[in-house]
This record gives C-alpha cells, sequence and structure tokens, in this order.
C-alpha cells in the first residue's frame, strides 16, 4: 500500500532530529508551511458539514506513495470510496493490493470520524465494476474512539529509529487495537528473525530498484521541495525522508545519478536494525475485499501507535515481488496465505508531513 519509500536523491540525507525536522519546516517556504495546518487540522462537522469533515478525516489515513487513490462519494446514509485508477502505480502495485489497502485505511479513517461525530457505522466492499468500499451511517452512538484523536497525529516515520524496545504491554495494546475479523496481527521482535527476513527485503528492494519502469514511476511521484509539495498536495516530499530540498529539475537529475540498489539497501538496513521489531498483516482471502481489511487493520495499529508514542514506517518489499512473498509467507508459516503489509515499529522524532489533496478535489 502503502509504501512509502526512503529515496536518497542527494548527500547529506541522514536521522532527523525534532530540531532539524522543525528547521526542515521552516525551510520549506509558507505555501508548504500553509498546506500542513491545513492538512493535518482538526475539524467539526458543524464547520465543514458531516460529509466533508468525514472526507477530509478519510483523506489523512496511509496510501500508497501518497497517491490518494480515491474518490468520495454519497448516496444516502452511505459513503461510498471509489478507487481512483488513475492514481495507480502498475510498476510498483501491478495487481492494485496496495490501492485496495489504501481504501480500507480511508474507510477506518471515516468511520472512526462518524463516530466522534454520533455516528454508528458499518464497512462493506462491494466488487460491482473496479470495487468500492461502502460505509452505512446509522443513528445512534456507539463512542467515541480514542483512535480517532490520533489521526491528525499519524505519520509514517521513514527515518532511523533509536533502537528502544517496544514494551509488552504497548505490543498487546497494538495486538488488540488491529484486531478484526478476516485479518490477523503477527508481530515479530526476535532479532535473529528480523536479520532473516531483512535479507529476503534487500532482495526484493533489488529488484525494485533495477526495473527502469518502477524507478521512473517512483520519480514521478517525487516532490523535490516544499513549494512542488504544495503545488500537487500529493506525492512523496523528499523532505519526509530527511533529504534536502531541491529544483525540480535538479532532483531528477540527483535522483538518476543516485538512485541505486547499494544506496537504497543500506538505508533499508539501518532502518530495520533500529527499529524495534516487525509487525505483519495476514488476511484470510487473498482478494479485494481482503485487501480493503488489510489496510483496516492496519490503520488502526498506525493509530493505536501513534497514541502511544510509537513510530513505525513500511517495509513492503517483502511482500511486494511475488517470489520474495512467496518465501516470505513459507517463513511466517503461512504458506499458502499472502502476507498484505509490513511494517517496523519503534521510537524516533517526528519527521515532516506528507499533504493531501482539498476535499473538493477527491469529492465526485
Amino acid at each position: 500500500m502503502v509504501t512509502r519509500r526512503n529515496v536518497v536523491i542527494g548527500t547529506g540525507a541522514a536521522a532527523v532530529t525534532a530540531g532539524a525536522a522543525y528547521h526542515m519546516l521552516t525551510r520549506a517556504g509558507p505555501a508548504y508551511r500553509d498546506a500542513v495546518l491545513e492538512t493535518w487540522s482538526a475539524i467539526s462537522p458543524s464547520q465543514a458539514g458531516e460529509f466533508n469533515y468525514l472526507v477530509h478525516y478519510a483523506t489523512l489515513a496511509a496510501n500508497s506513495h501518497n497517491t490518494q487513490p480515491w474518490l468520495f462519494s454519497q448516496a444516502g446514509e452511505t459513503v461510498i470510496i471509489r478507487p481512483d485508477m488513475k492514481r495507480a502505480t502498475p510498476a510498483a502495485d501491478p495487481d492494485n493490493h496496495h490501492l485496495y489497502a489504501s481504501l480500507g485505511c480511508a474507510a477506518e479513517n471515516l468511520s472512526l470520524a462518524a463516530m466522534a461525530a454520533g455516528r454508528s457505522t458499518s464497512v462493506a466492499f462491494n466488487p460491482d465494476g473496479n470495487g468500492s468500499v461502502e460505509v452505512n451511517l446509522a443513528a445512534g452512538n456507539t463512542g467515541r474512539d480514542e483512535l480517532f484523536d490520533a489521526i491528525v497525529e499519524r505519520q509514517c516515520t521513514r527515518s532511523e529509529y533509536d533502537g528502544r524496545q517496544v514494551g509488552q504491554d504497548d505490543i498487546r495494546q497494538l495486538e488488540k487495537a488491529a484486531g478484526m475479523q478476516g485479518c490477523r496481527l503477527i508481530i515479530i521482535p526476535d532479532r535473529d528473525r528480523i536479520e532473516q527476513l531483512l535479507a529476503l527485503a534487500i532482495t526484493a528492494n533489488t529488484v525494485q530498484v533495477n526495473d527502469a519502469k518502477f524507478a521512473e514511476e517512483l520519480k514521478h511521484w517525487l516532490r523535490f521541495n516544499g513549494s512542488q509539495a504544495a503545488e500537487t498536495r500529493d506525492g512523496l516530499y523528499s523532505a519526509c525522508t530527511g533529504n534536502p530540498s531541491l529544483p525540480p529539475f535538479l532532483g531528477r537529475i540527483m535522483f538518476d545519478l543516485l538512485f541505486s540498489a547499494d544506496s537504497e539497501n543500506d538505508k533499508l538496513a539501518k532502518q530495520v536494525r533500529s527499529s524495534s521489531g516487525l509487525a505483519v498483516f495476514v488476511t484470510e482471502k487473498d482478494d479485494k475485499a481482503h485487501w480493503v481489511q488489510s489496510g483496516r487493520c492496519y490503520q488502526r495499529f498506525a493509530l493505536q501507535a501513534t497514541a502511544l508514542g510509537i513510530r513505525h514506517a513500511f517495509v513492503n518489499q517483502l511482500v511486494d515481488v511475488p517470489a520474495v512473498r512467496a518465501e516470505f509467507a513459507q517463513l511466517l508459516g503461512i504458506a499458502g496465505k499472502r502476507a498484505d503489509l509490513v511494517v517496523r515499529y519503534g521510537y524516533a522524532p517526528a519527521m515532516p508531513r506528507s499533504l493531501r489533496r482539498p476535499v473538493d478535489e477527491v469529492i465526485v
């Protein structure tokens, strides 16, 4: 999916402290700063109207390459989330697995926002056409979920972590939050096993980085400075991974010169080894409905982690390359099933924020 990548586009990229992150934000320019404040704001139904309020929170969900591959409409008491195939990433996500997981993330955020506004909800996948996710709203407050308040703070933190271990009480809370029918969470804290899986991830990463179509697609979604990020309000902003701000033309040149398997694998190894552990999301069936479900499970995990002060980022190379995905499933003891999503987790300062398109651009 939700496949966020760390990309070398220049020299001097390093782990970012909270002070450095703030420095990056102040240097990113007023357009980017204003866009961050607008994107990650807490709003109420009375401010925006109920539908716009729900869509606002839905769009703050994690999604593949920050392409934001969703469109929202309303039919009576049902909010419909459709895939926007114009924002698919065929090189990184050829079967649209991560795209549908992204829709699940958005549906879970929308449900939490609806409950906070006094609604109860049910979520269903409609397989007609390209498939859509339908969130049915009903009267009757089921109670505000504490995860709602974490929506505006959540981020995929794509930096090195500090190596501290996450305690068992917090692990149990993460497992409880992610518990959902049709999906289970596998936590991997063992260092030897992590090293074994890291070797697989590096194999998969090498395949992807050496794929010219993958590299070109990734470059298309990169935003090399704050002004470019604020203009498009989508894509992978380079400062979110600690990279320097560059004019787009220079950023593309530097990407072509420096994007290599060696550099990406070295960064990946440092990031995984600095993490407390890995979390793997596995669903019962390999179909669109369950891909959506994996996104919902992940989103709840991510929000609970945020509430506990735990950072996370994707290591989806393990599930993106079919040959590696099959070996990964065997090592997990789930041969015959598909591992949907993989994240690393641990502790680190916040990074600069990604942006989202305005609500009126995703409502149809």
